[in-house]
């Protein structure tokens, strides 16, 4: 199962319908959402988003994906969480 590209930065640009985090349409994300969605979808979706950012977007989000892949948790909730305590 895909880990889902969320980073937790979510706020949508007006001109392009991009996530400003993720780099995702809101159809995007809500098929990362269904039962129904392939594995397959899923990879070529995490390319197809990548595509779309450059320079420092792009990595931040591979950092923060990263991160959350191996720790389940994005770098932006983990320091969000970190302010609170």
């Amino acid at each position: 199962m895909k880990v889902s590209p969320c980073i937790s930065i979510c706020k949508t640009d007006l001109l392009t319908g991009y996530c400003y985090g993720c780099g995702r349409t809101k159809k995007e994300i809500e098929m990362w959402k269904g039962e129904n969605t392939t594995d397959e979808w899923k990879e070529r979706n995490l390319k197809e988003i990548q595509d779309r950012m450059t320079g420092w977007q792009l990595k931040s989000f591979k950092q923060s994906y990263d991160f959350k892949i191996k720790n389940g948790i994005s770098l932006v909730k983990k320091k969000k969480l970190e302010e609170i305590e």
